[in-house]
């Protein structure tokens, strides 16, 4: 089955100068893809010239006259530029000409525009920002990072049934296990949110793990990490952090002295084989789950590579069935809701 992606051209820190690369990478690698670059035409063709390709059967220029800005309140875009590119991308989406849609924009319009045309699934209340961090034992899907930052305890379970549909597809693996992160192991722990949410996923469907602490997404303890929108933002962005100052540190030590540079040179091979594992580039892409369509965000800052893989992210995850995943879990887990 052929795959249509839409692309928000115009989004991101660099626009075009990324999304347009990116995107003649994939269909490259990809036959099986088609593209649609969305945003002002005679940008587009300029950057399509400057790579020497020009559109064809399998890429297409679908114009937007407006952009939504990195500063831009998600009421102003959603309301006043509805012919921006972000607005046109998702309108593919809606419309069935695209089957995912991908943007490196401004990620709180990105939410408000998806959910406001695409709607919510049968018996999802809120979508969730799920994205792929790596582990000891692969990779480890996390959610929520920062969409909803008061849940209750049926929306964190709303949130595992997600997760786990996500992990079931894209890692082809048919009982993924769920942890709900917490400040302990222990049932005991945790507020009352937790605490509730815990005992829906003990009754429910799901492989429930049980509770699950910060260092366990990393040790690979279960496939999917469940947690309200605020704690999740946090862990990510410490993560993140964390992940640059030992990159900082290592660097300045490989420069003290000869001896140093020396010992550098020489572990080479080493050190760009563990760049490579921990690259964020490779996980770049946080799935913008719960909704009637397939909507990927990149991280704004991200380069032509890191697009690439949010791109076939979006890919995945079609080919996968996420949504029709998501769906018939709901409707096992809450058949009144779901119908």
């Amino acid at each position: 089955m052929d795959i249509t992606v839409a692309i928000d051209a115009m989004g991101g820190d660099y626009g075009p100068h990324v999304t347009v690369p990116a995107a003649l990478a994939v269909l490259d690698h990809d036959p099986a893809v088609n593209i649609i670059l969305v945003g002002l035409r005679d940008v587009l063709e300029a950057e399509l010239v400057a790579h020497k390709r020009t559109v064809g059967p399998r890429l297409r220029i679908h114009e937007a006259t407006e952009v939504v800005t990195m500063d831009d309140p998600p009421a102003i875009a959603m309301r006043s530029k509805k012919d921006s590119s972000m607005r046109v991308m998702i309108d593919l989406v809606k419309s069935g000409e695209a089957h995912a849609a991908v943007s490196a924009g401004n990620t709180g319009a990105l939410m408000a525009i998806s959910r406001f045309v695409l709607k919510t699934l049968p018996g999802v209340d809120r979508p969730a920002i799920c994205t792929v961090l790596p582990s000891l034992k692969g990779r480890a899907y996390v959610l929520d990072l920062g969409a909803n930052v008061d849940c209750t305890a049926e929306h964190l379970l709303q949130f595992a049934i997600m997760g786990a549909m996500l992990a079931s597809a894209v890692e082809n693996n048919p009982r993924p296990s769920v942890g709900l992160l917490n400040i302990g192991s222990e049932a005991i722990k945790g507020n009352d949110v937790v605490k509730q949410a815990a005992e829906l996923l003990r009754q429910s469907h799901l492989r429930f793990h049980g509770n699950v602490e910060g260092d366990d997404i990393y040790k690979g303890t279960t496939d999917v990490v469940v947690c309200d929108g605020f704690v999740g933002n946090v862990a990510l962005k410490a993560s993140e952090g964390l992940a640059q100052m030992m990159g900082t540190f290592l660097r300045e030590e490989y420069q003290h002295g000869l001896f140093s540079k020396l010992a550098a040179a020489i572990s080479w091979p080493v050190l760009k084989r563990f760049k490579q594992r921990v690259d964020h580039r490779r996980y770049n892409g946080a799935s913008l789950l719960g909704l009637r369509g397939i909507v990927i965000k990149s991280h704004g800052s991200a380069d032509s590579y890191a697009l690439q893989f949010a791109i076939n992210r979006a890919i995945e995850e079609c080919r996968g069935g996420v949504l029709r995943r998501i769906t018939e879990q709901m409707a096992i887990e809450h058949p009144q809701q779901a119908a």
